[in-house]
């Protein structure tokens, strides 16, 4: 998709988001792009843990007698 960018390209783009954002508001939309980023990769890694400790956890529950239960 971006094989045919280069560098005029690059520096055309730099130059219309300098132009619309400002140079201070350009770090402040990067930081809460990196933080939105690490908050997404983080909360994948919490879902997958979730997926491969799931199965772990009813198996050991299944092996175990359910002390609740009145025979």
């Amino acid at each position: 998709m971006f094989e045919n960018i280069g560098m005029p390209e690059l520096l055309v783009i730099l130059v219309v988001v300098l132009l619309l954002f400002g140079s201070k508001k350009i770090p402040e939309i990067a930081q809460g792009l990196g933080k939105g980023i690490r908050e997404f990769k983080k909360s994948i890694k919490e879902v997958e843990d979730q997926i491969t400790t799931t199965p772990d956890k009813d198996k050991t529950n299944k092996d175990k007698p359910d002390e609740n239960k009145k025979s």
